[in-house]
């Protein structure tokens, strides 16, 4: 798909008014240009509820609304130290190693095959960094806390988060 405006509806053979779809397109551009990305947003989101109000089947798209919505200029500071995030997420991932290891030590009974896979926690520390660093908040008076479903097999890294949290000066685990 083009991001060109002749291309978003497909080729031009399928358009039976042509004349209509360059009006259209002329007044959400200006919408765009007077009033803002805001409000252009705004009026489409009540074309589409008005075209689902009246049964209009609405074309599928598997492109969703977190592709290219945020210009970098307009993306908010990460307000954390990001040099001391990398840090922790190698010691998260030597700790949960190191927890694999030892408890493979200790178990060869069960098979010596206990935690998780250290590859699964590594490839998702930066994700994880930045949700428990900046989105996910603990219980508190005013917020219920965020509930989380760690899959198992990145379980050694979140225990080893939770360990270095609990072990931190700061923690209020």
């Amino acid at each position: 798909m083009s991001a060109n405006p002749e291309n978003l509806f497909g080729s031009a053979a399928n358009d039976a008014d042509a004349q209509e779809t360059r009006e259209w397109m002329d007044a959400l551009s200006s919408v765009i240009q007077s009033e803002g990305p805001e409000r252009a947003h705004f009026l489409l989101e009540q074309l589409l509820e008005h075209a689902r109000q009246n049964t209009v089947d609405m074309p599928f798209s598997a492109n969703t609304g977190y592709v290219n919505t945020i210009e970098p200029s307009q993306e908010a500071r990460s307000p954390g130290n990001l040099e001391i995030e990398q840090r922790l997420r190698a010691y998260m991932r030597w700790n949960a190693m190191a927890m694999v290891v030892k408890a493979n030590r200790h178990h060869p009974a069960e098979g010596g095959d206990l935690g998780g896979h250290i590859g699964s926690f590594a490839s998702l520390a930066s994700m994880f960094g930045a949700g428990f660093n900046h989105f996910w908040r603990a219980e508190s008076e005013t917020h219920g806390g965020d509930l989380l479903y760690i899959q198992g097999h990145v379980s050694p890294g979140i225990y080893a988060r939770a360990y270095l949290e609990a072990a931190s000066p700061k923690s209020n685990c």
